[in-house]
């Protein structure tokens, strides 16, 4: 009797264990399919812009990642419109998001404004110490991480880009916004080519879009042989304006943004911003696998691009050197 109970209380325990180990791996959550949310400054409708969120993607997939497969991605654009971007990030923290890549400071101060937990990785940002977004470079001590735009010599070299296109250059006007934490470290960077260069710089501020037209007029009367505009919001809004008077002046101006060249600036010259979103996406893949953004190092840009555009030089009287236009990764003709 007793080998009879145990037979069947043996057949009971394995046939027990048989059933329960499928209800088991059924009963268990799927793993979480990761949720990016991406914000931007920019217009859906500008191919620009959306070559700059395709490259993000772009990377994601050389890391393996497959949108609607094993990831997913929210995107939001401002269209342009500062004073969407505070709403749009809340937005993106209330679909709980895992972590949001923001191009731009604005959309990096937004998105930082909305959440103080979910990482946040930047791109578009010319000095993040000085905006106050990070801590340090090293260690960026709170949810935000990614890359900065800045680097020492790219100031640097726009000043011999425009000491090699007009090679008695002996003046050069720097527009800058002296409201712009980032304007400072930029125009050091300009004070110290122009000792190298052995030039005179005169820094010119605007604070808004107003004070632009009386900037150029100073830029006239004291004769500035070229001007170098830098990385600034204001600037960037007021782009076509800002080509405009520079052509008016005939004054031959290098920019920090691709955008200027595109709507009539004569040359660009800084870190492309299709490379740094695709590199983004490396340090959304780290902190999807659990680093910390206080503990990624932001990085510094490593693929610049030459951006010359012939029209405007034609408009300006002024025939580009050959030794730049061979090193020109892209040549603007209409």
């Amino acid at each position: 009797m007793t080998s009879v109970m145990n037979r069947r209380a043996f057949i009971t325990m394995v046939g027990g264990s048989i059933l329960a180990g499928p209800l088991g791996v059924e009963g268990q959550a799927p793993p979480k399919e990761p949720r990016v949310g991406y914000l931007s400054i920019g217009s859906a409708s500008d191919p620009r812009r959306v070559a700059i969120s395709d490259a993000f993607r772009q990377g994601l997939h050389d890391l393996g990642y497959i949108e609607n497969k094993n990831i997913s991605i929210e995107t939001r654009f401002a269209e342009g419109d500062y004073d969407r971007l505070p709403g749009l990030a809340v937005e993106l923290v209330r679909l709980r998001v895992d972590v949001i890549a923001a191009y731009s400071t604005p959309a990096v101060k937004a998105a930082l404004g909305a959440t103080r937990t979910i990482p946040i990785v930047m791109s578009g940002v010319v000095d993040p110490v000085a905006t106050g977004l990070v801590v340090s470079l090293g260690r960026p001590g709170g949810n935000v991480t990614g890359l900065s735009l800045m680097a020492p010599e790219i100031v640097g070299k726009q000043m011999q880009l425009l000491k090699e296109l007009v090679p008695k250059l002996s003046r050069v006007a720097v527009l800058w916004n002296p409201a712009n934490p980032s304007g400072a470290p930029q125009l050091r960077e300009a004070e110290v080519a122009a000792r190298m260069l052995r030039v005179r710089l005169q820094p010119l501020e605007a604070r808004n879009s107003n004070d632009l037209d009386r900037a150029v007029a100073a830029m006239t009367r004291e004769r500035a042989g070229g001007i170098i505009v830098i990385v600034d919001g204001v600037f960037i809004d007021s782009r076509t304006h800002i080509a405009h008077l520079a052509e008016k002046a005939r004054l031959p101006a290098v920019y920090g943004l691709r955008e200027h060249v595109e709507t009539g600036g004569l040359m660009f010259y800084g870190a492309s911003p299709v490379d740094q979103s695709r590199r983004v996406a490396g340090f959304v893949d780290k902190i999807l696998k659990g680093a910390k953004p206080a503990d990624l190092p932001i990085e510094q840009p490593t693929t610049f691009e030459l951006v010359i555009n012939l029209k405007t030089a034609k408009a300006l009287g002024l025939t580009i050197p050959q030794s730049i236009l061979i090193r020109a990764d892209e040549i603007i003709q209409q």
